[in-house]
Parts: structure tokens; C-alpha cells; sequence
């Protein structure tokens, strides 16, 4: 059953069904607001905890959203001591959840169809049914989704440039991470392959790495994920791509049945708990997937096969990781490190020294290590 959000408006008990592709609860507290509406005075509603449903013009709600996150991005007071390590991380995370809660909090209504219904609001049907499929009702959801969606159907529509696919693009679909951080990509397309008969891409996303490998002249791959998103998007770019025969896509945790000479595996690369679909490829609560591919990496290699890991080690500049632990569990797990093989991001926040997050990132190495069974 759908969930509903209830107001008051105009004296009159008002309720719409609530979306959210984010998975982001309905709000409890409700009140609609037009174009009279000061940005001080919405801030200090969505602050106290009150949506804001706009009745108003719709590129009159953009530019309130735009000042509501000047005002949730001020800088606060300094704090005495500069956090470091993994203090400074999660009072990163918790300010990142708290400025995307209260941006969250100005709510947009749609007609049938997914019809915006606001003056001059685009047309936004096609981007909200690739993902929420088809609507025959009235619903209401936060703007700043609505924007998210649209950015990520302009991403879907164009593609993202890949250079060790010879500039054919992969086109993301919404909730799937996208390949715009091709370091690990590279680091797949040039390590030394074991074997081009078989291969399995563990957790693919949008199918970039299984790509990669058939257009490598790996024979047959297996790509596998969980996420029906990113099934669909997986096959859509290979058989865009030429390479529905030779990758076959399939849901399965982590490994598929059988065994394969080369196995890879790009997990999330921070333990912590994913807020969002999108950040399912960047956090990975506790290390599990991780520990799962590790531990299960030997019963499914063929003698003498490599498993490929690529990771980050931004964990450990955060102190949430360090090298010993992912080093004894390679040992708990009996591989064998054979090689490895490391590149330096080329993401504009490694280069950004207001990021709070700056002093890791700039030292952060994504590494493919190349493990085989003991």
C-alpha cells in the first residue's frame, strides 16, 4: 500500500499519495505555501521539521530551493578543535544527511501521468516513468528529487565517454552508480588477464566492467547484481554495446553458479550505511560485501584463476579501515596477493582543499589487487 501525506489547506483536510525513489519517508507535518512565501520563513519551517508543499510558480520553488541551500550551507561556528580521522567523517556524513533532509523538505504536486502541476513547470513525464513506471493517480514528492531524476535522465539520454571502450559511451540509469570516476575502469582494462575464456563481474552496475573484458576478447562473462535497476541497466548498455551474446547478466548475490579462471569485483569502498540507492556503490555497511567476495572467492575460481578486487583505500585514510585489517582478511580467506596494482584518482574533490574530507582524499589510491587462492 502506497503511503499517503495529509495537510491542511485553505481550511479543507487534503491528502496525496507520497513517492520517493530515494526511499525517503513521508513527512509528518505538512503545509502549503505559494510564491509569497519568504525563503527566512521556509527555512524555519523545514528546520522545525514541516515539509513545504508548493502551490506557487515552479521556477519560483527552484529559486527557494536555491536559497534554502545557501542558508543550510552557511558555515557554522568553528568547533575548537578541527575533527580528524573517522570523527571528521561522520560529522561529514551527519551534515551531509541533515542538509539533504531539510532540501528534501520542499515538496512538489503532480497529476496523472506524472504531470508537474505548477505554472511553467517543465515536462517531466518520461524522466519519472523510467522510474517509477507507470501513474494513473495524483501524488506528491520533494523537488529536489524531481531534479535528481531529471539530471539522471539527461544522463541516460547522452552516455558517459568510456576511453578503454574506445570512447563508446555506458548511459546510467537512475540509482545506478555511475562510471564518471574511471580509475578503476582503467586499472581493469590494462592488468594482465589470466584467462579469456570465462569471467564473472561481481556486483556490475551498469555494466561497465563486463564491457571492459568482452571487448578484451574475454569469450564468456557472467555479470551479476541484486538491484533490478541495475539488471536493467546492465543489459541495456551491453546490448547496446554489442556484447548481449558474450555477457549475460543475471541477478545472484555476489557469484553466479559455477566456476571461472577470472573473477572481479568492485565493491563499495566505505563500511557505513547506504541513505540512498546511489550510495549502495559507496557504502558497504560493516565490510560485508567485501568479506562475502573474499571468503567466497576461492569455491568459485578454477585452479589457477585470479580474483580481481578493486578498492579504494580512502577507508583507511579516514580511519575507518586499515591495511592489516584487509590484509589479514585476505589471509582468513587464504589468498594469496600475486600483484597489485595502484592509480591516484583524478576526481575534482581530490583537488578541492575546501572539501572536508580533503586531507584523505587527496592521498587516496584505488588498487586492483590481483589475489589467488593459497
Amino acid at each position: 500500500m502506497a503511503d499517503v501525506i495529509e495537510w491542511d489547506e485553505t481550511g479543507t483536510a487534503r491528502s496525496a499519495a507520497w513517492r520517493s525513489a530515494a526511499g525517503a519517508p513521508p513527512p509528518r507535518r505538512v503545509v502549503a505555501a505559494d510564491d509569497s512565501l519568504r525563503a527566512d520563513d521556509a527555512y524555519r519551517l523545514v528546520s522545525q521539521g514541516t515539509a513545504v508543499l508548493w502551490r506557487g510558480d515552479y521556477q519560483n520553488a527552484r529559486t527557494l530551493l536555491q536559497a534554502l541551500a545557501r542558508r543550510a550551507d552557511r558555515p557554522k561556528r568553528r568547533p575548537k578543535a578541527v575533527p580528524e580521522g573517522p570523527q571528521a567523517f561522520h560529522l561529514f556524513r551527519q551534515a551531509r544527511a541533515q542538509r539533504s533532509r531539510l532540501l528534501g523538505s520542499l515538496l512538489v504536486p503532480f497529476a496523472p501521468d506524472h504531470r508537474l502541476d505548477l505554472r511553467r513547470a517543465p515536462d517531466v513525464r518520461t524522466a519519472c516513468a523510467e522510474v517509477h513506471g507507470p501513474s494513473d493517480e495524483p501524488y506528491v514528492t520533494s523537488l529536489r528529487e524531481v531534479l535528481g531524476l531529471i539530471g539522471a535522465h539527461e544522463w541516460r539520454v547522452k552516455g558517459v565517454p568510456i576511453p578503454a571502450l574506445d570512447g563508446d559511451r555506458i548511459h546510467p540509469h537512475y540509482g545506478v552508480f555511475s562510471p564518471v570516476r574511471g580509475e578503476y575502469v582503467d586499472l581493469v582494462a590494462q592488468a594482465p588477464l589470466p584467462s579469456s575464456t570465462r569471467a564473472f563481474d561481481i556486483g556490475t552496475g551498469t555494466g561497465v566492467l563486463a564491457a571492459v573484458l568482452a571487448r578484451r576478447g574475454v569469450h564468456e562473462i557472467v555479470a551479476t547484481d541484486q538491484d533490478p535497476r541495475a539488471l536493467t541497466c546492465a543489459r541495456t548498455n551491453l546490448d547496446r554495446l554489442g556484447y548481449a551474446r558474450t555477457a549475460q547478466v543475471v541477478r545472484a548475490d555476489l557469484f553466479p553458479a559455477g566456476r571461472a579462471p577470472l573473477i572481479v569485483c568492485n565493491p563499495p569502498w566505505l563500511p557505513g550505511k547506504p541513505a540512498s540507492p546511489l550510495e549502495h556503490a559507496v557504502y558497504d555497511p560493516e565490510g560485508r560485501m567485501l568479506q562475502a567476495f573474499l571468503t567466497g572467492l576461492t569455491a568459485h575460481l578454477e585452479p589457477g584463476g585470479e580474483g580481481w578486487l578493486i578498492l579504494s583505500d580512502l577507508a583507511e585514510h579516514l580511519g575507518l579501515r586499515t591495511r592489516e585489517t584487509l590484509l589479514a582478511q585476505f589471509r582468513a580467506a587464504n589468498l594469496t596477493v600475486l600483484a597489485r596494482d595502484d592509480i591516484r584518482p583524478r576526481h575534482p574533490k581530490a583537488l578541492d582543499p575546501t572539501d572536508p574530507l580533503h586531507k584523505a582524499r587527496a592521498a587516496e589510491t584505488t588498487s586492483l589487487w590481483r589475489l589467488t587462492p593459497t
